[in-house]
């Protein structure tokens, strides 16, 4: 059973870090493109940035480029979004998600509906 289970998420001021994981079980990250979204209240659920099926390439969105950075460590299973200079703007939930794509494959974009399994989100929220 494919299961994402989203940890790390919490209270930052402007400017903080914050390190977000995602721990994959029932599945080999190999196979999988993993993202992280995130929906702010009101707002459509977003792409912010994701990782291929080779580990090889990552996208992030221009909103966090330069910012963050999306990482995995397939011996634990896990994909890690490291947040830096956080603002305000970036408070929302924070979810990731996998996308079967075969293995070491390099598509890897920021489209929701190409995902269909998701975890439960973990919530960000930057304010002083």
């Amino acid at each position: 059973q494919l299961q994402l289970v989203e940890s790390g998420g919490g209270l930052v001021q402007p400017g903080g870090s914050l390190r977000l994981s995602c721990e994959a079980s029932g599945f080999t990250l190999d196979y999988y493109a993993i993202g992280w979204f995130r929906q702010a209240p009101g707002k459509e659920r977003e792409g912010v940035s994701c990782v291929t099926a080779s580990g090889f390439s990552a996208n992030y969105a221009d909103s966090v480029k330069g910012r963050f950075t999306i990482s995995r460590d397939v011996a634990k299973s896990t994909v890690y979004l490291q947040m830096n200079s956080l603002k305000p703007e970036d408070t929302a939930i924070y979810y990731c998600a996998a996308a079967k794509k075969g293995y070491g494959s390099s598509w890897c974009k920021g489209l929701k509906d190409e995902y269909d399994s998701w975890g439960q989100g973990t919530q960000v929220t930057v304010s002083s």
